[in-house]
């Protein structure tokens, strides 16, 4: 008997055109580290008496359908991910390289259907009316540039064969955090640690009563744009600009030598004023945990741009 391994593990992505009605054709194969994205059904003890020590048989609770896929920073694949947490984007270029252009705050959001497949088993699980929660990453100096996306979906249905047909093949064209740089206000920061970048959709599970025990859907709330960047202490800069309670522009960016490019662009953040700690005889650093706001200028809270050779995402 064969055993499942992640090793041969797949993933397909197709967006719906009904929330909750997985496409019949246009999935996409997905690159992944890895997935917690799963469906579970818990059991209600029974609280009846009179029948005995031993209780009577349990029964099924509501279905809860969500967990993390932990996926690569690309300039193609990664688009997807962005399609799905802020929207269609906005694509200009007649030719390659395009450039496409993702505004925060959409309150219409793609659902998506994403198929997980053990072909050892054989076990395909569709997740059909997926959401984007949340995407989240990490700037470093080293290491595998991945970002989390949390998914909200609707149920899961299990199945021996494939139902996302031949997937389209996206070639890995991948970012590394070699290629990464953070500006203030279009001036490089200098002494930069690590950064943490998050932005949330904070979906409302619609969990109405059904047959089913399946959610209705997910509507988008309040967003937000959050994260911290943790600098060596070299001047005042940051911390004047926090005393102040002014804004700046962040912009989180990765370059490739052949021209594509990634740039996340928050147009008002807001800094704490942070505790500096001295801890001992090394170099003294300082964590800035920022929250960004909407732009009056611009009219958005935040900007991603994505260069690539994608025509369309």
């Amino acid at each position: 008997m064969a055993r499942a391994q992640g090793a041969r593990a797949q993933m397909a992505l197709g967006f719906e055109t009904t929330y909750g009605t997985p496409p019949a054709s246009g999935f996409t194969r997905m690159p992944f580290a890895s997935t917690t994205l799963g469906a579970e059904q818990p059991l209600q003890t029974s609280e009846l008496l009179g029948y005995g020590r031993d209780p009577l048989a349990p029964i099924k609770d509501a279905v809860t359908a969500d967990g993390d896929v932990v996926i690569p920073i690309d300039a193609r694949a990664f688009g997807v991910w962005l399609k799905a947490a802020f929207g269609a984007p906005t694509t200009t270029g007649l030719e390659a390289p395009y450039t496409h252009a993702f505004h925060s705050g959409s309150w219409s959001l793609p659902s998506f259907s994403i198929e997980t497949g053990m072909p050892e088993v054989p076990r395909y699980a569709m997740y059909a009316g997926c959401m984007v929660d949340s995407l989240s990453w990490q700037m470093a100096r080293s290491g595998l540039l991945t970002a989390t996306a949390r998914i909200v979906a609707q149920g899961e249905d299990v199945a021996t064969s494939t139902q996302a047909g031949s997937p389209a093949e996206l070639t890995l064209l991948r970012f590394g955090h070699f290629n990464g740089s953070v500006t203030r206000n279009g001036t490089a920061i200098g002494n930069i640690v690590s950064a943490d970048i998050n932005y949330a959709n904070n979906l409302d599970r619609v969990e109405t009563i059904r047959a089913d025990g399946k959610i209705a859907g997910a509507d988008p709330s309040i967003a937000a744009l959050t994260g911290s960047v943790s600098v060596r202490f070299s001047d005042q800069t940051l911390v004047s600009q926090a005393i102040n309670g002014e804004a700046c522009e962040l912009e989180f960016s990765y370059a490739l030598a052949s021209g594509e490019s990634l740039t996340v662009t928050a147009h008002a953040v807001y800094l704490p004023v942070p505790r500096v700690e001295i801890s001992g005889p090394q170099g003294i650093q300082a964590t800035f945990d920022w929250q960004a706001a909407k732009d009056d200028t611009a009219g958005r809270m935040a900007t991603v741009t994505l260069v690539n050779d994608m025509e369309s995402l």
